[in-house]
Protein backbone atom coordinates (compact mmCIF):
# COMPACT_ATOMS: atom_id res chain seq x y z
CA UNK A 1 0.00 0.00 0.00
CA UNK A 2 1.32 3.42 -1.00
CA UNK A 3 1.54 6.00 1.78
CA UNK A 4 0.21 9.27 0.41
CA UNK A 5 1.63 12.53 1.66
CA UNK A 6 -0.78 14.54 3.84
CA UNK A 7 0.50 17.67 2.05
CA UNK A 8 -0.41 16.45 -1.46
CA UNK A 9 -3.28 18.93 -1.99
CA UNK A 10 -1.35 21.98 -0.74
CA UNK A 11 0.64 24.31 -2.97
CA UNK A 12 2.75 25.51 -0.03
CA UNK A 13 5.82 23.42 0.75
CA UNK A 14 5.63 21.02 3.74
CA UNK A 15 8.61 22.80 5.35
CA UNK A 16 6.69 26.08 5.58
CA UNK A 17 3.58 24.35 6.92
CA UNK A 18 5.59 22.55 9.62
CA UNK A 19 7.36 25.79 10.53
CA UNK A 20 4.11 27.76 10.86
CA UNK A 21 2.36 25.09 12.95
CA UNK A 22 5.31 24.57 15.27
CA UNK A 23 5.82 28.30 15.77
CA UNK A 24 2.18 28.76 16.73
CA UNK A 25 1.99 25.77 19.09
CA UNK A 26 5.45 25.93 20.62
CA UNK A 27 5.79 29.65 21.32
CA UNK A 28 3.31 32.07 22.99
CA UNK A 29 2.42 33.69 19.64
CA UNK A 30 -0.89 34.70 18.16
CA UNK A 31 -1.93 33.79 14.62
CA UNK A 32 -1.09 37.30 13.46
CA UNK A 33 2.32 37.13 15.15
CA UNK A 34 3.12 34.01 13.12
CA UNK A 35 1.90 35.75 9.96
CA UNK A 36 4.22 38.72 10.62
CA UNK A 37 7.23 36.54 11.42
CA UNK A 38 6.78 34.55 8.22
CA UNK A 39 6.36 37.81 6.28
CA UNK A 40 9.83 38.87 7.48
CA UNK A 41 11.14 35.67 5.87
CA UNK A 42 9.45 36.53 2.58
CA UNK A 43 6.53 34.13 3.05
CA UNK A 44 3.16 35.78 2.34
CA UNK A 45 0.27 33.98 4.03
CA UNK A 46 -2.81 35.03 5.98
CA UNK A 47 -3.30 34.38 9.68
CA UNK A 48 -6.41 32.41 8.70
CA UNK A 49 -4.15 30.12 6.68
CA UNK A 50 -2.09 29.53 9.82
CA UNK A 51 -5.32 28.73 11.67
CA UNK A 52 -6.33 26.21 9.00
CA UNK A 53 -2.90 24.58 8.99
CA UNK A 54 -2.83 24.28 12.77
CA UNK A 55 -6.29 22.68 12.87
CA UNK A 56 -5.42 20.30 10.01
CA UNK A 57 -1.87 19.26 10.89
CA UNK A 58 -1.43 20.05 14.60
CA UNK A 59 -3.14 16.86 15.88
CA UNK A 60 -1.32 14.75 13.28
CA UNK A 61 2.10 16.11 14.29
CA UNK A 62 1.28 15.61 17.98
CA UNK A 63 0.20 12.02 17.34
CA UNK A 64 3.50 11.21 15.63
CA UNK A 65 5.48 12.79 18.47
CA UNK A 66 3.53 10.75 21.06
CA UNK A 67 4.10 7.51 19.15
CA UNK A 68 7.84 8.14 18.84
CA UNK A 69 8.11 9.00 22.51
CA UNK A 70 6.04 5.98 23.61
CA UNK A 71 8.37 3.63 21.73
CA UNK A 72 11.36 5.10 23.58
CA UNK A 73 9.71 5.08 27.01
CA UNK A 74 8.59 1.43 27.00
CA UNK A 75 11.86 0.49 28.69
CA UNK A 76 10.95 2.56 31.76
CA UNK A 77 8.47 0.63 33.89
CA UNK A 78 8.84 2.38 37.26
CA UNK A 79 6.84 5.42 36.30
CA UNK A 80 5.57 7.90 38.84
CA UNK A 81 2.60 9.97 37.74
CA UNK A 82 1.63 13.42 39.06
CA UNK A 83 -2.02 14.49 38.59
CA UNK A 84 -3.52 17.94 38.98
CA UNK A 85 -6.26 20.17 37.56
CA UNK A 86 -6.63 23.91 36.88
CA UNK A 87 -9.52 26.23 36.14
CA UNK A 88 -9.87 27.41 32.53
CA UNK A 89 -12.45 29.85 31.19
CA UNK A 90 -14.17 28.73 27.97
CA UNK A 91 -16.43 31.40 26.50
CA UNK A 92 -16.75 32.94 29.96
CA UNK A 93 -17.68 29.66 31.71
CA UNK A 94 -15.48 27.74 34.10
CA UNK A 95 -14.08 24.41 32.91
CA UNK A 96 -11.36 22.17 34.27
CA UNK A 97 -8.16 21.07 32.58
CA UNK A 98 -6.87 17.84 34.11
CA UNK A 99 -3.24 17.01 33.39
CA UNK A 100 -0.88 14.16 34.20
CA UNK A 101 2.90 14.33 34.01
CA UNK A 102 5.55 11.72 34.73
CA UNK A 103 8.50 11.94 37.12
CA UNK A 104 10.53 13.85 34.51
CA UNK A 105 7.84 16.51 34.02
CA UNK A 106 6.77 15.18 30.62
CA UNK A 107 3.05 15.70 30.01
CA UNK A 108 1.24 12.40 29.46
CA UNK A 109 -2.41 13.35 29.04
CA UNK A 110 -4.68 16.40 29.13
CA UNK A 111 -8.44 16.12 29.59
CA UNK A 112 -11.00 18.95 29.65
CA UNK A 113 -14.24 18.53 31.60
CA UNK A 114 -17.15 20.68 32.67
CA UNK A 115 -17.21 19.27 36.19
CA UNK A 116 -14.64 18.58 38.87
CA UNK A 117 -15.82 15.27 40.31
CA UNK A 118 -15.11 11.54 40.45
CA UNK A 119 -16.33 10.92 36.90
CA UNK A 120 -13.87 13.47 35.54
CA UNK A 121 -10.99 11.97 37.55
CA UNK A 122 -11.95 8.51 36.26
CA UNK A 123 -11.90 9.80 32.68
CA UNK A 124 -8.32 11.01 33.09
CA UNK A 125 -7.11 7.86 34.86
CA UNK A 126 -8.73 5.48 32.37
CA UNK A 127 -7.22 7.36 29.45
CA UNK A 128 -3.83 7.28 31.15
CA UNK A 129 -3.91 3.57 31.91
CA UNK A 130 -5.17 2.67 28.44
CA UNK A 131 -2.31 4.49 26.73
CA UNK A 132 0.54 4.18 29.24
CA UNK A 133 -0.21 1.14 31.39
CA UNK A 134 -0.11 1.60 35.15
CA UNK A 135 2.40 3.55 37.23
CA UNK A 136 4.16 2.38 40.36
CA UNK A 137 3.05 5.51 42.23
CA UNK A 138 0.38 8.13 41.54
CA UNK A 139 1.03 11.45 43.28
CA UNK A 140 -2.13 13.50 43.89
CA UNK A 141 -3.34 16.30 46.14
CA UNK A 142 -5.96 15.79 48.84
CA UNK A 143 -8.91 16.25 46.46
CA UNK A 144 -11.41 13.46 47.34
CA UNK A 145 -12.37 12.68 43.72
CA UNK A 146 -8.93 11.22 43.00
CA UNK A 147 -9.19 8.84 45.93
CA UNK A 148 -12.69 7.72 44.89
CA UNK A 149 -11.58 7.16 41.29
CA UNK A 150 -8.52 5.15 42.35
CA UNK A 151 -10.70 3.04 44.62
CA UNK A 152 -12.98 2.18 41.68
CA UNK A 153 -9.95 1.19 39.60
CA UNK A 154 -8.46 -0.93 42.37
CA UNK A 155 -5.30 1.20 42.53
CA UNK A 156 -5.82 2.92 45.86
CA UNK A 157 -2.55 1.57 47.27
CA UNK A 158 -0.59 3.42 44.56
CA UNK A 159 -1.64 6.91 45.69
CA UNK A 160 0.84 9.28 47.31
CA UNK A 161 -0.22 12.53 48.94
CA UNK A 162 1.76 15.12 50.84
CA UNK A 163 2.82 18.71 50.96
CA UNK A 164 5.06 19.78 48.06
CA UNK A 165 5.00 16.30 46.47
CA UNK A 166 2.90 17.57 43.56
CA UNK A 167 4.94 20.67 42.74
CA UNK A 168 6.14 19.10 39.50
CA UNK A 169 2.70 18.98 37.88
CA UNK A 170 1.63 22.31 39.36
CA UNK A 171 4.63 24.03 37.78
CA UNK A 172 4.02 22.23 34.48
CA UNK A 173 0.86 24.31 33.98
CA UNK A 174 2.90 27.49 33.43
CA UNK A 175 3.71 27.01 29.69
CA UNK A 176 0.02 26.35 28.98
CA UNK A 177 -0.97 29.48 30.90
CA UNK A 178 1.36 31.56 28.75
CA UNK A 179 -0.25 30.15 25.61
CA UNK A 180 -3.71 30.78 27.04
CA UNK A 181 -2.93 34.47 27.50
CA UNK A 182 -1.53 34.76 23.96
CA UNK A 183 -4.70 33.17 22.53
CA UNK A 184 -6.93 35.48 24.62
CA UNK A 185 -8.63 32.45 26.17
CA UNK A 186 -10.71 29.82 24.40
CA UNK A 187 -14.14 29.99 22.79
CA UNK A 188 -15.05 26.29 22.65
CA UNK A 189 -14.38 23.28 24.83
CA UNK A 190 -13.45 21.18 21.78
CA UNK A 191 -10.76 23.67 20.73
CA UNK A 192 -9.36 23.74 24.27
CA UNK A 193 -9.11 19.93 24.34
CA UNK A 194 -7.40 19.82 20.95
CA UNK A 195 -4.93 22.56 21.74
CA UNK A 196 -4.06 21.22 25.21
CA UNK A 197 -3.27 17.78 23.76
CA UNK A 198 -1.19 19.15 20.87
CA UNK A 199 0.63 21.70 23.02
CA UNK A 200 1.64 19.12 25.63
CA UNK A 201 3.16 16.83 22.97
CA UNK A 202 5.05 19.62 21.22
CA UNK A 203 6.27 21.07 24.53
CA UNK A 204 7.56 17.61 25.55
CA UNK A 205 9.42 17.33 22.25
CA UNK A 206 11.32 20.60 22.63
CA UNK A 207 11.69 20.69 26.42
CA UNK A 208 15.39 19.88 26.76
CA UNK A 209 15.87 20.73 30.47
CA UNK A 210 18.72 23.06 29.54
CA UNK A 211 19.36 23.95 33.20
CA UNK A 212 20.26 20.31 33.96
CA UNK A 213 22.62 19.63 31.04
CA UNK A 214 25.81 21.09 29.66
CA UNK A 215 25.73 23.45 26.70
CA UNK A 216 27.15 20.81 24.34
CA UNK A 217 24.53 18.24 25.38
CA UNK A 218 21.75 20.78 25.03
CA UNK A 219 22.85 21.69 21.50
CA UNK A 220 22.92 18.03 20.47
CA UNK A 221 19.45 17.28 21.84
CA UNK A 222 18.02 20.46 20.34
CA UNK A 223 19.43 19.58 16.93
CA UNK A 224 17.97 16.06 17.19
CA UNK A 225 14.55 17.47 18.15
CA UNK A 226 14.56 19.87 15.20
CA UNK A 227 15.63 17.11 12.79
CA UNK A 228 12.80 14.89 14.01
CA UNK A 229 10.36 17.77 13.73
CA UNK A 230 11.29 18.28 10.07
CA UNK A 231 10.34 14.67 9.34
CA UNK A 232 6.81 14.91 10.76
CA UNK A 233 4.20 13.94 8.21
CA UNK A 234 6.82 12.53 5.84
CA UNK A 235 6.08 8.88 6.58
Amino acid sequence: MINRSPFRYFKTSPEIIRLAVMMYVRFPLSLRNVEDLLHERGIEISHETVRFWWNRFGPMFASEIRKNRASRMRAYSNWQWHLDEVFVKVNGKRHYLWRAVDYEGEALEAVVTKRRNKAAALKLLKKLMKRHGCAEEIVIDRFASYKAALRDLGALEKQQTGRWLNNRVENSHLPFRRRERAMQRFRRMRILQKFASVHSSVYNHFNQERSLASRDTFKLTRTAALAECRELGAG
